[in-house]
């Protein structure tokens, strides 16, 4: 009976060993010392899809680092780095160039060339300044070393028709007589060629003035041309020496 007992629970056991291994719960341990193989952890950038897809979208555009920013670009050797400042820049379109022409002896100088500037669509503002200023062409002779040579230089030139003529401080402030002083071109012509068909040589020179002159202040556009002066002619017998510079800077309020 016992024997019977014993041969039962032992193939019990038999079925419930084999239930187990057939199901994998009791599957042999591994013998030691064989080496377990380990999984190979590797990058997004190491597989063939993601190698592929990095290279196409590198030419492109550049890629994000870890960081957020953009991943920089393989550069040649030699080659300048490019910067903001190298970018090709922008049109300046609001840029406003602020030219003054000047000086004029009067205000009405000054008005006539206003109103040419007007009429070629410019918006011109005049305003009064201290300077010197050109006065015209001065006509001329030396005084002759003697005074009795003087007297008779003068008593000529009255009665060639110059009545005018003084003795006076000259260039250099070395004295001389002075034929007369001319804004308008032919008549400082006029009066040299009176001089020399009597005989006389006489020079010419620049007079100036200092005092209140005249200048127009012209914004210019970016695309506008700087103004000559000789334009501001006209039809005008006066000389004009005229010259363009720079507006004066407006002092801060």
């Amino acid at each position: 009976m016992t024997f019977l007992k014993s041969l039962v629970l032992l193939l019990a056991l038999a079925n419930v060993g084999y239930f187990l291994w057939a199901h994998g719960i009791a599957s042999p341990p591994a013998p030691i010392g064989e080496p377990v193989q380990a999984s190979t952890l590797k990058l997004a950038s190491e597989a063939p899809a993601a190698s592929a897809a990095m290279r196409s979208g590198s030419a492109d555009a550049q890629g994000a680092g870890p960081d957020g920013h953009a991943a920089a670009t393989d550069v040649p050797a030699g080659a300048p780095s490019a910067s903001p400042q190298d970018a090709a820049p922008g049109l300046l379109s609001n840029v406003k160039r602020c030219v003054s022409i000047g000086p004029f002896r009067d205000v009405a100088e000054a008005a006539r060339s206003a109103a040419t500037l007007r009429g070629g669509g410019y918006e011109p503002r005049q305003r009064v300044a201290e300077g010197e200023v050109w006065a015209g062409v001065w006509v001329y002779l030396p005084v002759p070393s003697t005074r009795a040579a003087g007297d008779q230089v003068l008593a000529k030139l009255r009665a060639g028709g110059i009545d005018d003529a003084l003795e006076m401080p000259g260039p250099n402030d070395r004295p001389v007589i002075s034929l007369g002083l001319f804004s308008e071109p032919r008549r400082a012509e006029a009066r040299v060629a009176q001089a020399q068909s009597l005989g006389l040589n006489p020079g010419i020179a620049d007079r100036k003035r200092t005092g209140d002159v005249y200048w127009i202040d012209v914004d210019l556009k970016p695309t506008d041309s700087l103004i000559n002066p000789a334009d501001l002619q006209g039809d005008s017998r006066h000389i004009l020496r005229l010259q363009v510079a720079g507006c004066p800077a407006v002092a801060p309020s």
